[in-house]
Protein backbone atom coordinates (compact mmCIF):
# COMPACT_ATOMS: atom_id res chain seq x y z
CA UNK A 1 0.00 0.00 0.00
CA UNK A 2 1.36 3.26 -1.30
CA UNK A 3 1.71 6.82 1.55
CA UNK A 4 -1.32 8.42 -0.70
CA UNK A 5 -3.55 5.35 -0.29
CA UNK A 6 -3.27 4.63 2.98
CA UNK A 7 -3.56 8.31 4.62
CA UNK A 8 -3.90 11.08 5.69
CA UNK A 9 -3.73 9.33 9.55
CA UNK A 10 -6.23 12.28 10.25
CA UNK A 11 -8.89 11.19 8.18
CA UNK A 12 -8.44 6.92 9.29
CA UNK A 13 -8.71 8.35 12.44
CA UNK A 14 -11.69 10.46 12.17
CA UNK A 15 -13.08 7.23 11.22
CA UNK A 16 -12.41 5.00 14.13
CA UNK A 17 -13.89 7.67 16.19
CA UNK A 18 -16.48 8.36 14.31
CA UNK A 19 -17.25 4.12 14.24
CA UNK A 20 -16.55 4.39 17.93
CA UNK A 21 -19.22 6.87 18.15
CA UNK A 22 -21.47 4.60 16.54
CA UNK A 23 -20.41 1.49 18.53
CA UNK A 24 -20.97 3.02 22.06
CA UNK A 25 -24.60 4.49 20.70
CA UNK A 26 -25.78 0.98 19.43
CA UNK A 27 -24.21 -0.65 22.54
CA UNK A 28 -26.42 1.35 24.78
CA UNK A 29 -29.47 0.58 22.45
CA UNK A 30 -28.28 -3.03 22.99
CA UNK A 31 -28.45 -2.52 26.90
CA UNK A 32 -32.31 -1.10 26.64
CA UNK A 33 -33.31 -3.72 24.57
CA UNK A 34 -31.99 -6.99 25.77
CA UNK A 35 -35.11 -7.51 28.05
CA UNK A 36 -36.59 -7.76 25.13
CA UNK A 37 -34.26 -10.30 23.55
CA UNK A 38 -34.05 -13.98 23.77
CA UNK A 39 -31.74 -15.11 26.16
CA UNK A 40 -28.47 -16.44 26.08
CA UNK A 41 -28.10 -20.08 26.70
CA UNK A 42 -25.90 -21.26 29.86
CA UNK A 43 -27.10 -24.79 30.04
CA UNK A 44 -24.92 -27.68 28.37
CA UNK A 45 -26.36 -28.43 25.07
CA UNK A 46 -26.97 -31.89 23.79
CA UNK A 47 -27.82 -31.28 19.70
CA UNK A 48 -25.09 -30.19 17.47
CA UNK A 49 -24.20 -26.58 17.46
CA UNK A 50 -22.09 -24.16 15.68
CA UNK A 51 -19.84 -21.36 17.26
CA UNK A 52 -17.60 -18.74 15.69
CA UNK A 53 -14.09 -18.00 17.06
CA UNK A 54 -12.39 -15.33 15.65
CA UNK A 55 -8.69 -13.79 15.89
CA UNK A 56 -6.40 -12.34 14.23
CA UNK A 57 -2.22 -13.40 12.99
CA UNK A 58 -0.67 -14.57 10.18
CA UNK A 59 -0.83 -17.53 8.31
CA UNK A 60 1.22 -19.69 10.83
CA UNK A 61 -0.98 -18.70 13.57
CA UNK A 62 -4.53 -19.49 11.31
CA UNK A 63 -2.73 -22.84 10.61
CA UNK A 64 -2.12 -23.59 13.94
CA UNK A 65 -5.56 -22.57 15.68
CA UNK A 66 -7.46 -25.00 12.80
CA UNK A 67 -5.51 -27.72 14.19
CA UNK A 68 -6.48 -27.06 18.07
CA UNK A 69 -9.91 -26.60 16.86
CA UNK A 70 -9.82 -30.00 15.02
CA UNK A 71 -9.03 -31.21 18.11
CA UNK A 72 -11.44 -29.60 20.34
CA UNK A 73 -13.94 -31.20 17.34
CA UNK A 74 -12.76 -34.36 17.51
CA UNK A 75 -12.98 -34.65 21.96
CA UNK A 76 -16.56 -32.66 21.29
CA UNK A 77 -18.44 -34.04 18.45
CA UNK A 78 -21.62 -31.86 18.61
CA UNK A 79 -19.68 -28.57 18.55
CA UNK A 80 -18.41 -27.18 15.50
CA UNK A 81 -16.45 -24.07 15.38
CA UNK A 82 -16.12 -22.15 12.08
CA UNK A 83 -13.26 -19.96 12.17
CA UNK A 84 -12.77 -16.33 11.72
CA UNK A 85 -9.34 -13.92 11.35
CA UNK A 86 -7.65 -11.68 9.80
CA UNK A 87 -4.97 -9.18 9.82
CA UNK A 88 -4.90 -7.03 12.96
CA UNK A 89 -4.86 -3.92 10.92
CA UNK A 90 -9.17 -4.09 10.14
CA UNK A 91 -9.92 -6.55 13.16
CA UNK A 92 -11.37 -4.45 15.88
CA UNK A 93 -12.83 -2.19 13.04
CA UNK A 94 -14.93 -5.50 11.78
CA UNK A 95 -15.45 -6.27 15.51
CA UNK A 96 -17.09 -3.51 16.14
CA UNK A 97 -19.22 -3.25 13.67
CA UNK A 98 -20.12 -6.85 14.29
CA UNK A 99 -21.05 -6.33 17.82
CA UNK A 100 -23.17 -2.90 16.99
CA UNK A 101 -24.89 -5.18 14.64
CA UNK A 102 -25.35 -8.09 17.14
CA UNK A 103 -23.57 -10.35 15.11
CA UNK A 104 -20.31 -11.00 17.23
CA UNK A 105 -18.67 -13.91 17.30
CA UNK A 106 -19.19 -16.65 20.04
CA UNK A 107 -15.28 -16.64 21.30
CA UNK A 108 -13.50 -13.37 20.46
CA UNK A 109 -10.00 -12.99 20.73
CA UNK A 110 -8.94 -9.77 21.97
CA UNK A 111 -5.96 -7.43 23.16
CA UNK A 112 -4.92 -4.68 25.78
CA UNK A 113 -7.89 -2.74 27.08
CA UNK A 114 -10.63 -4.25 24.78
CA UNK A 115 -11.93 -6.52 27.28
CA UNK A 116 -12.32 -3.59 29.69
CA UNK A 117 -13.89 -1.37 26.73
CA UNK A 118 -16.43 -4.02 25.75
CA UNK A 119 -16.93 -5.31 29.25
CA UNK A 120 -17.94 -2.08 30.59
CA UNK A 121 -20.29 -1.49 27.73
CA UNK A 122 -22.53 -4.79 28.24
CA UNK A 123 -20.59 -6.97 25.22
CA UNK A 124 -18.93 -9.34 26.93
CA UNK A 125 -20.23 -12.50 29.23
CA UNK A 126 -19.13 -12.84 32.69
CA UNK A 127 -17.49 -15.97 33.05
CA UNK A 128 -18.95 -16.52 36.19
CA UNK A 129 -21.78 -18.20 34.43
CA UNK A 130 -20.55 -20.55 32.72
CA UNK A 131 -17.99 -21.97 35.25
CA UNK A 132 -18.98 -25.64 35.09
CA UNK A 133 -17.82 -25.38 31.59
CA UNK A 134 -14.70 -23.20 31.89
CA UNK A 135 -12.49 -24.54 34.72
CA UNK A 136 -9.86 -21.31 35.88
CA UNK A 137 -8.20 -22.74 38.83
CA UNK A 138 -5.63 -23.60 37.15
CA UNK A 139 -4.25 -20.09 35.78
CA UNK A 140 -1.71 -18.10 37.66
CA UNK A 141 -3.45 -15.77 39.77
CA UNK A 142 -1.92 -12.41 38.01
CA UNK A 143 -2.91 -13.62 34.77
CA UNK A 144 -6.25 -13.70 36.06
CA UNK A 145 -6.53 -10.73 37.16
CA UNK A 146 -5.74 -9.33 34.19
CA UNK A 147 -8.98 -10.65 32.67
CA UNK A 148 -10.61 -9.46 35.06
CA UNK A 149 -13.03 -5.96 35.11
CA UNK A 150 -14.48 -4.41 38.03
CA UNK A 151 -13.93 -7.62 40.02
CA UNK A 152 -15.75 -9.73 37.73
CA UNK A 153 -14.23 -12.21 34.78
CA UNK A 154 -14.54 -11.44 31.39
CA UNK A 155 -11.64 -12.62 29.86
CA UNK A 156 -9.42 -15.49 29.80
CA UNK A 157 -4.99 -14.58 29.27
CA UNK A 158 -3.97 -16.97 26.21
CA UNK A 159 -0.62 -16.60 27.59
CA UNK A 160 2.29 -14.33 29.38
CA UNK A 161 4.14 -11.44 26.96
CA UNK A 162 6.33 -8.78 27.65
CA UNK A 163 7.70 -6.03 25.75
CA UNK A 164 11.46 -6.20 24.97
CA UNK A 165 13.96 -5.50 22.14
CA UNK A 166 14.15 -8.04 19.23
CA UNK A 167 17.74 -7.97 17.89
CA UNK A 168 19.44 -9.42 14.65
CA UNK A 169 22.96 -10.55 15.48
CA UNK A 170 23.51 -10.63 12.05
CA UNK A 171 22.84 -7.21 11.07
CA UNK A 172 25.23 -5.90 14.13
CA UNK A 173 27.98 -8.40 13.00
CA UNK A 174 27.91 -6.77 9.14
CA UNK A 175 27.72 -3.45 9.97
CA UNK A 176 30.74 -3.79 12.67
CA UNK A 177 28.50 -3.12 16.01
CA UNK A 178 28.04 -5.14 19.00
CA UNK A 179 25.44 -5.74 20.92
CA UNK A 180 24.39 -3.83 23.58
CA UNK A 181 24.31 -5.22 27.44
CA UNK A 182 20.99 -4.86 28.03
CA UNK A 183 21.27 -4.69 31.98
CA UNK A 184 22.56 -1.17 32.05
CA UNK A 185 21.64 0.70 28.67
CA UNK A 186 20.27 3.23 28.25
CA UNK A 187 17.73 5.07 25.90
CA UNK A 188 20.67 7.43 24.55
CA UNK A 189 22.70 4.18 23.88
CA UNK A 190 19.60 2.58 21.69
CA UNK A 191 19.20 5.44 20.02
CA UNK A 192 22.85 5.83 19.14
CA UNK A 193 23.30 2.22 18.58
CA UNK A 194 20.79 2.10 16.16
CA UNK A 195 22.37 4.91 14.28
CA UNK A 196 25.65 3.00 14.06
CA UNK A 197 23.79 0.04 12.65
CA UNK A 198 22.35 2.56 9.95
CA UNK A 199 25.08 4.33 9.05
CA UNK A 200 27.49 1.17 8.14
CA UNK A 201 24.80 -0.81 6.73
CA UNK A 202 23.29 -0.75 2.82
CA UNK A 203 20.52 1.70 2.08
CA UNK A 204 17.56 0.39 3.11
CA UNK A 205 18.74 -1.24 6.61
CA UNK A 206 17.84 0.59 9.70
CA UNK A 207 19.33 0.31 13.13
CA UNK A 208 15.80 0.10 14.70
CA UNK A 209 12.46 -1.15 12.32
CA UNK A 210 10.45 1.27 14.20
CA UNK A 211 10.24 5.11 15.85
CA UNK A 212 8.45 4.88 19.36
CA UNK A 213 4.82 3.47 19.60
CA UNK A 214 1.89 3.87 22.29
CA UNK A 215 3.15 0.67 24.04
CA UNK A 216 6.74 1.93 24.38
CA UNK A 217 4.84 5.52 25.65
CA UNK A 218 3.76 3.64 28.37
CA UNK A 219 6.66 2.09 29.29
CA UNK A 220 9.06 5.18 28.30
CA UNK A 221 6.31 7.01 31.22
CA UNK A 222 7.06 3.96 34.02
CA UNK A 223 10.81 4.57 33.68
CA UNK A 224 9.90 7.89 35.07
CA UNK A 225 7.68 7.04 37.41
CA UNK A 226 4.50 7.72 36.02
CA UNK A 227 1.75 5.50 34.09
CA UNK A 228 -0.42 5.77 31.12
CA UNK A 229 -3.30 5.35 33.58
CA UNK A 230 -4.17 5.71 37.21
CA UNK A 231 -5.84 3.17 39.55
CA UNK A 232 -8.92 5.44 39.17
CA UNK A 233 -8.84 5.52 35.22
CA UNK A 234 -7.64 8.96 35.00
CA UNK A 235 -4.41 9.43 32.71
CA UNK A 236 -1.35 9.33 34.63
CA UNK A 237 0.79 11.26 32.11
CA UNK A 238 1.79 14.83 32.41
CA UNK A 239 3.08 16.99 29.59
CA UNK A 240 6.87 17.02 30.03
CA UNK A 241 6.95 12.94 30.10
CA UNK A 242 4.45 13.51 26.63
CA UNK A 243 7.16 16.01 25.28
CA UNK A 244 9.73 14.18 25.65
CA UNK A 245 8.27 10.68 24.45
CA UNK A 246 7.82 12.85 21.08
CA UNK A 247 11.10 13.79 21.09
CA UNK A 248 12.80 10.77 21.53
CA UNK A 249 10.45 9.59 18.40
CA UNK A 250 11.25 12.23 16.69
CA UNK A 251 15.21 11.90 17.07
CA UNK A 252 14.73 8.25 15.75
CA UNK A 253 14.02 9.49 12.65
CA UNK A 254 15.74 12.47 11.98
CA UNK A 255 19.14 10.69 12.82
CA UNK A 256 18.61 7.95 10.50
CA UNK A 257 18.40 5.10 13.33
CA UNK A 258 14.75 4.72 12.51
CA UNK A 259 13.26 4.62 8.77
CA UNK A 260 11.88 8.16 7.64
CA UNK A 261 8.56 9.71 8.28
CA UNK A 262 7.03 8.42 4.62
CA UNK A 263 8.49 4.55 5.34
CA UNK A 264 7.38 4.28 8.68
CA UNK A 265 3.72 5.51 7.85
CA UNK A 266 4.03 2.80 4.68
CA UNK A 267 5.25 0.65 7.13
CA UNK A 268 2.55 0.44 9.72
CA UNK A 269 0.40 -2.05 10.22
CA UNK A 270 1.95 -4.63 7.85
CA UNK A 271 2.58 -8.36 8.35
CA UNK A 272 5.14 -10.18 10.25
CA UNK A 273 6.83 -10.99 6.91
CA UNK A 274 6.59 -7.51 5.86
CA UNK A 275 7.88 -5.37 8.55
CA UNK A 276 11.45 -4.87 8.45
CA UNK A 277 12.49 -7.23 10.89
CA UNK A 278 11.23 -10.12 9.14
CA UNK A 279 12.82 -8.72 5.54
CA UNK A 280 16.00 -9.19 7.57
CA UNK A 281 16.83 -5.45 7.26
CA UNK A 282 16.64 -4.38 10.98
CA UNK A 283 19.43 -4.67 13.67
CA UNK A 284 16.48 -3.64 17.08
CA UNK A 285 13.27 -3.60 16.85
CA UNK A 286 10.56 -2.75 19.98
CA UNK A 287 7.62 -4.97 20.01
CA UNK A 288 6.29 -8.25 22.03
CA UNK A 289 8.57 -10.94 23.08
CA UNK A 290 6.42 -13.77 21.67
CA UNK A 291 6.88 -12.09 18.32
CA UNK A 292 10.38 -13.60 18.44
CA UNK A 293 9.20 -16.85 16.44
CA UNK A 294 7.44 -15.47 14.11
CA UNK A 295 9.75 -12.65 13.35
CA UNK A 296 12.70 -15.46 13.32
CA UNK A 297 10.93 -17.72 10.48
CA UNK A 298 10.54 -14.69 8.84
CA UNK A 299 13.61 -13.33 8.43
CA UNK A 300 15.26 -16.49 8.80
CA UNK A 301 17.88 -15.67 11.09
CA UNK A 302 18.22 -16.82 14.86
CA UNK A 303 16.91 -13.14 16.79
CA UNK A 304 17.41 -12.49 20.38
CA UNK A 305 15.31 -10.39 23.40
CA UNK A 306 16.85 -7.91 24.79
CA UNK A 307 15.45 -5.87 28.01
CA UNK A 308 14.58 -2.61 27.12
CA UNK A 309 16.71 0.16 27.27
CA UNK A 310 16.19 2.29 30.65
CA UNK A 311 15.14 0.17 33.07
CA UNK A 312 18.09 0.83 35.47
CA UNK A 313 17.11 2.53 38.21
CA UNK A 314 13.12 2.38 37.42
CA UNK A 315 11.46 -0.97 35.74
CA UNK A 316 8.91 0.55 32.84
CA UNK A 317 8.42 -2.87 31.83
CA UNK A 318 5.31 -5.16 33.07
CA UNK A 319 4.13 -8.56 32.24
CA UNK A 320 0.91 -9.00 30.20
CA UNK A 321 -1.72 -10.69 28.81
CA UNK A 322 -0.59 -11.69 25.13
CA UNK A 323 -3.78 -12.05 24.33
CA UNK A 324 -7.42 -13.12 26.51
CA UNK A 325 -10.71 -15.50 24.82
CA UNK A 326 -14.01 -13.69 25.66
CA UNK A 327 -17.20 -14.88 24.91
CA UNK A 328 -20.23 -12.76 23.49
CA UNK A 329 -22.69 -11.62 26.08
CA UNK A 330 -25.33 -12.27 23.09
CA UNK A 331 -23.95 -15.61 22.11
CA UNK A 332 -26.53 -17.74 22.24
CA UNK A 333 -24.40 -20.83 22.79
CA UNK A 334 -21.89 -19.80 25.91
CA UNK A 335 -21.74 -23.29 27.33
CA UNK A 336 -20.45 -24.28 24.18
CA UNK A 337 -17.92 -21.50 23.75
CA UNK A 338 -16.71 -21.90 27.26
CA UNK A 339 -15.88 -25.46 26.16
CA UNK A 340 -14.11 -24.00 23.62
CA UNK A 341 -11.85 -21.60 25.67
CA UNK A 342 -11.42 -24.10 28.73
CA UNK A 343 -9.96 -26.49 25.93
CA UNK A 344 -7.58 -23.91 24.47
CA UNK A 345 -6.08 -23.20 28.11
CA UNK A 346 -6.52 -26.79 29.37
CA UNK A 347 -6.00 -29.30 27.79
CA UNK A 348 -2.65 -30.49 26.61
CA UNK A 349 -2.94 -31.42 23.35
CA UNK A 350 -4.07 -27.75 22.14
CA UNK A 351 -1.00 -26.58 24.46
CA UNK A 352 1.33 -28.94 22.27
CA UNK A 353 -0.48 -27.52 19.27
CA UNK A 354 -0.42 -24.36 20.14
CA UNK A 355 2.44 -23.78 22.37
CA UNK A 356 3.52 -19.87 22.70
CA UNK A 357 2.23 -18.47 19.73
CA UNK A 358 0.08 -16.73 21.82
CA UNK A 359 2.47 -16.20 24.34
CA UNK A 360 4.03 -18.16 27.32
CA UNK A 361 0.69 -20.11 28.98
CA UNK A 362 -0.76 -18.87 31.99
CA UNK A 363 -1.20 -22.38 33.22
CA UNK A 364 1.54 -24.10 34.98
CA UNK A 365 0.58 -27.38 33.95
CA UNK A 366 0.43 -26.49 30.06
CA UNK A 367 3.95 -24.76 30.04
CA UNK A 368 5.10 -27.85 31.80
CA UNK A 369 3.77 -30.02 28.71
CA UNK A 370 5.51 -27.80 25.79
CA UNK A 371 8.62 -27.33 27.39
CA UNK A 372 10.08 -30.24 25.38
CA UNK A 373 8.48 -29.02 22.08
CA UNK A 374 9.24 -25.55 22.08
CA UNK A 375 11.48 -23.98 19.29
CA UNK A 376 14.82 -22.34 20.48
CA UNK A 377 12.63 -19.15 19.84
CA UNK A 378 9.87 -20.43 21.86
CA UNK A 379 12.42 -21.27 25.11
CA UNK A 380 14.06 -17.97 24.33
CA UNK A 381 10.17 -16.56 24.95
CA UNK A 382 9.70 -18.48 28.11
CA UNK A 383 13.08 -17.25 29.33
CA UNK A 384 12.59 -14.27 29.22
CA UNK A 385 9.09 -13.99 30.94
CA UNK A 386 10.60 -16.01 33.47
CA UNK A 387 13.31 -13.59 34.35
CA UNK A 388 10.55 -10.39 33.94
CA UNK A 389 8.41 -12.36 36.11
CA UNK A 390 11.09 -12.66 39.08
CA UNK A 391 11.27 -8.30 38.49
CA UNK A 392 9.56 -5.80 40.88
CA UNK A 393 7.92 -3.33 38.93
CA UNK A 394 4.92 -1.02 39.33
CA UNK A 395 1.78 -2.16 39.03
CA UNK A 396 -0.73 -1.69 35.49
CA UNK A 397 -3.78 -0.74 35.65
CA UNK A 398 -6.76 -1.41 32.46
CA UNK A 399 -7.36 1.68 30.73
CA UNK A 400 -10.97 3.04 31.21
CA UNK A 401 -13.29 2.89 28.93
CA UNK A 402 -12.54 4.84 25.26
CA UNK A 403 -9.26 4.00 26.09
CA UNK A 404 -8.96 2.25 23.25
CA UNK A 405 -9.30 5.17 21.24
CA UNK A 406 -5.66 6.83 23.28
CA UNK A 407 -3.55 4.47 20.99
CA UNK A 408 -5.15 5.83 17.57
CA UNK A 409 -4.81 9.45 19.04
CA UNK A 410 -1.15 8.86 19.69
CA UNK A 411 0.02 7.03 16.43
CA UNK A 412 -1.49 9.93 14.59
CA UNK A 413 -0.11 12.94 16.67
CA UNK A 414 3.56 11.38 16.54
CA UNK A 415 2.59 11.16 12.83
CA UNK A 416 1.95 14.42 12.44
CA UNK A 417 5.45 15.08 14.62
CA UNK A 418 7.53 12.67 12.09
CA UNK A 419 6.41 15.31 9.61
CA UNK A 420 7.05 18.08 11.27
CA UNK A 421 3.27 19.47 11.05
CA UNK A 422 3.35 19.36 15.25
CA UNK A 423 6.61 20.13 17.31
CA UNK A 424 6.76 17.91 20.07
CA UNK A 425 5.63 20.55 22.66
CA UNK A 426 2.49 21.38 20.84
CA UNK A 427 2.04 17.43 20.26
CA UNK A 428 2.16 16.18 24.19
CA UNK A 429 -0.86 19.34 24.52
CA UNK A 430 -3.10 18.30 21.66
CA UNK A 431 -1.96 14.42 23.29
CA UNK A 432 -3.09 14.89 26.59
CA UNK A 433 -6.46 17.29 25.37
CA UNK A 434 -7.58 14.70 23.19
CA UNK A 435 -6.81 11.65 25.13
CA UNK A 436 -8.82 13.11 28.06
CA UNK A 437 -11.48 13.90 25.23
CA UNK A 438 -11.72 9.84 24.60
CA UNK A 439 -11.86 8.63 28.23
CA UNK A 440 -14.70 11.55 28.97
CA UNK A 441 -12.13 13.08 31.81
Amino acid sequence: MSLKEAYPMARKSLRIIQKSIAFAAALGLMGLTAACSSPSSNQPENGPVEIRFSWWGNATRADITSKAIKEFEAANPNIKVKPEYGDISGYFDKLATQVAANDAPDVITMGGAYPAEYANRGALLDLSKVKDSLDLSKLDPGALENGQVKGAQYGVSTGANALAIVANPAVFQAAGVELPDDTSWTWDDFAKTAKDITDKSPKGTYGTATVLTHDSLDAFARQRGKSLYTQDGQLGLDKGTVQAYFDYSLKLSETGAAPSASETVEKLNVSTEQTLMGMGQAGMMLTWSNSLTALSKASGAELKLLKLPGETPTPGIWLQSSQFYTISARSKHTDAAAKLVNFLVNNEAAAKIVQSDRGVPSNAGMRTAIQDLLTPQGKTEAAYIDQIGKMEFAPTFIGPTGSTAVSEITARINTDVLFKRLTPEKAAEQWLSESKAAIGK
